[in-house]
């Protein structure tokens, strides 16, 4: 089983398509348990139906990559799972090996992309900068297991998070046109960091799917703080997966020059955001990478990047259970 995102133009033009062309269109392209349509689209009550009885669920984003609205069949959740985690949070202590686990996938595959650029960067200032800025985080890994304080674990992902992005920069490859000083989003005011943040939303939808399909509450998390409408156990899960999902996504998009700056627009207030076409690219590049296998260090055989996080969604319900401790996704 497998999992993708569905592209749909945007259906607001005056030859707008007949229902039974639309209907056709979207009954061959939504065909797996998890769908993010994108932009203004329509969809028939038979098929949202079908698609509930299936148990497949279909999620509306706008056409900036933010989350609207989710249409899913029956929820079959597990009541004392719900309980567990919600016990959980109540005793921060407890939740502490959990999101000591997090970290350290998060910062492993941080600087696992760091060193791969540093292996093929031809600059040898760049490369010394990369390598050291992995061998920073390397030592906070290795300090993690003595961090026992939530506060204090925040405060270490924040700091090598800085780290992170600090050498964004010398990851992209180019004429010098993309330039990126920093992480900014709400809204975002460059084009990399445009790009970071429709992935982002693509990603985090895709997680809230997956606790959610593993019988967990998505608004009560352990490393996130709790805020109305945030759904914080999506955001925990989703921090060891940014680096390997979405980030080598964008990397790669830049670096082959699959983007460029006509697939931007700037609007009043300073922000530059996707147009309908480069949101397209970005949305096929996202597909393509989830079809990519790789090795998950409790399984003997390759999965796809696509069921990572509902791979993980279990691992982090066994470990809320206190069943098994929870194993991130360390990239190779």
């Amino acid at each position: 089983m497998h999992y993708t995102n569905v592209y749909i133009r945007n259906h607001s033009r005056k030859t707008n398509p007949s229902p039974r062309k639309l209907k056709k269109k979207a009954v061959t392209k939504i065909h797996d348990d998890r769908d993010n349509l994108l932009g203004r689209v329509s969809l028939t009550s038979p098929l949202l139906a079908r698609c509930a009885a299936d148990g497949r669920s279909v999620a509306v984003l706008n056409s900036r990559g933010r989350f609207l609205y989710r249409i899913e069949g029956r929820q079959s959740g597990n009541v004392l799972l719900r309980v567990a985690q919600h016990r959980l949070f109540r005793e921060p202590a407890k939740a502490v090996p959990i999101v000591q686990a997090i970290l350290a996938g998060k910062m492993h595959n941080s600087r696992q992309v760091l060193l791969r650029a540093a292996r093929d960067v031809s600059e040898e200032t760049v490369r010394s900068e990369l390598q050291q800025t992995a061998g920073e985080i390397s030592r906070d890994l290795r300090r993690l297991p003595q961090v026992c304080d939530l506060d204090a674990l925040r405060g270490m992902e924040g700091i090598n998070a800085k780290r992170y992005f600090g050498q964004f920069s010398n990851l992209l490859r180019g004429d010098g046109t993309w330039r990126f000083t920093g992480r900014n989003r709400r809204p975002p005011r460059d084009p990399v960091n445009a790009v970071l943040s429709f992935l982002y939303s693509l990603l985090g939808n895709d997680c809230t799917s997956a606790v959610e399909a593993a019988g967990l509450d998505p608004q009560i998390g352990y490393l996130h703080a709790l805020r109305p409408g945030r759904p914080a156990l999506a955001l925990d899960l989703m921090e060891e997966l940014r680096p390997i999902l979405a980030d080598r996504t964008a990397i790669t998009l830049i670096n082959r020059r699959q983007l460029r700056q006509q697939d931007f627009d700037a609007v009043p207030g300073g922000a530059v955001l996707l147009n309908e076409g480069g949101r397209k690219t970005v949305l096929d590049a996202y597909q393509r990478r989830k079809q990519d296998a790789c090795r998950h260090p409790l399984f003997k055989r390759p999965i796809t990047f696509g069921m990572l996080p509902y791979l993980q969604a279990r691992l982090l319900a066994r470990a809320i259970r206190s069943d098994a401790v929870y194993v991130p996704f360390f990239y190779r």
